[in-house]
């Protein structure tokens, strides 16, 4: 079954990638996309029962990911919040965790991960 997707990436190449991917691969339709935290944050308040996974890289154009994290924690039980990022040290793992994300790739070696945890969403809806 399809689960929608709310993408937070602020580089387009990657961005469309992703998009490529999740609706390829992972059985997704991606809804809306962002590029700055404000932007996200914004849409994510008008639009809280239009996504079933929200997908967040930390380093963003305008401020960083933890703060859309952190916008998400009042979600549906059935959303979910993945971290997407290059910068995949065990702190900033732990932190957005602590922030309320539900899991937490590497976007340079665990892209394969992140399809397998989509998919996985995508049977389980």
């Amino acid at each position: 079954m399809t689960f929608k997707t709310y993408l937070v990436e602020d580089n387009p190449v990657i961005r469309d990638n992703l998009v490529g991917f999740l609706e390829d691969i992972a059985d997704a339709t991606v809804v809306a996309h962002a590029s700055g935290e404000a932007e996200a944050v914004s849409w994510l308040r008008r639009h809280r029962d239009s996504w079933d996974v929200a997908i967040v890289d930390l380093f963003l154009d305008q401020g960083n990911g933890l703060g859309v994290v952190d916008a998400c924690r009042k979600r549906a039980a059935h959303q979910k919040v993945v971290v997407l990022s290059n910068y995949a040290t065990p702190d900033m793992r732990a932190r957005s965790k602590a922030m309320g994300a539900d899991a937490f790739f590497d976007k340079s070696a665990e892209i394969d991960l992140l399809l397998d945890y989509c998919e996985k969403l995508s049977r389980a809806n």
